[in-house]
């Protein structure tokens, strides 16, 4: 698999939404980016509070800019929030690094990144990496 395709991404989706179903988390946003950074797929489960889609799509972006998951630039910012805060002033605040931003790997090929947003940051990276796994690919939270 060379690209991510709208029927993985499908299955992303779905398995994402049915683990957050399995473990009664709070409603949920998956944003599914491709290589690029282009949006494949997203949406929001009913009841989703204000800005989560904006959120998702941060994590996914976030792990896609810097090439690792969302967990690791959630520690770099710990160890070195000034060089996260002059990334993130780079791209115009469009990264957040806390977990939950994960990248989706086909082998050693990066095929693109799950952003989750809604419940805790490690309930989001959860379904974001069931997702993934799920499509038969290998997630990278960092």
């Amino acid at each position: 698999m060379a690209d991510l395709t709208l029927d993985t991404a499908q299955k992303i989706l779905d398995a994402a939404f049915a683990k957050a179903g399995e473990l009664k988390l709070k409603p949920l946003v998956v944003t599914i980016l491709d290589a690029r950074g282009v949006l494949k797929l997203a949406a929001a489960q009913d009841g989703t509070s204000l800005m989560r889609a904006e959120i998702a799509h941060g994590k996914a972006y976030g792990a896609l800019a810097m090439g690792m998951g969302s967990r690791a630039l959630f520690q770099r910012a710990q160890e070195q929030a000034y060089f996260i805060d002059a990334v993130n002033t780079i791209a115009k605040g469009a990264l957040v690094p806390v977990p939950g931003g994960v990248l989706i790997m086909d082998g050693a090929t990066l095929l693109g990144a799950v952003g989750v947003s809604g419940d805790t940051s490690d309930n989001d990276e959860a379904c974001a990496v069931a997702g993934i796994q799920a499509a038969g690919l290998k997630a990278n939270a960092g």
